[in-house]
């Protein structure tokens, strides 16, 4: 246990973002799950709706530094490729 008034500060302010970085986190995975499932079920019109609010979460998870740019920018890739192999 930390005995600094600083160090307790930053265990609180950890444990703030944490949570909010698990919470937008958990929400792209269930972004990414329900394209895919449009994807499965041969629905190119919703999933090319929808891909876009896809983009627009991994992008503010990069730029909030969530997951890596380059994470955001493979993930965008991949999505699209499967998009594309399905239309």
């Amino acid at each position: 246990m930390p005995r600094r008034r600083t160090s307790l500060k930053s265990n609180r302010v950890n444990k703030r973002k944490h949570a909010r970085n698990l919470k937008v986190k958990l929400q792209l995975k269930k972004a990414v799950k329900k394209f895919q499932e449009l994807i499965a079920k041969k629905d190119a019109g919703e999933a090319k709706t929808f891909i876009s609010k896809v983009f627009s979460q991994l992008d503010k998870a990069a730029k909030k530094n969530i997951i890596p740019a380059g994470t955001a920018n493979r993930k965008k890739s991949r999505l699209m490729r499967r998009l594309s192999k399905s239309a």
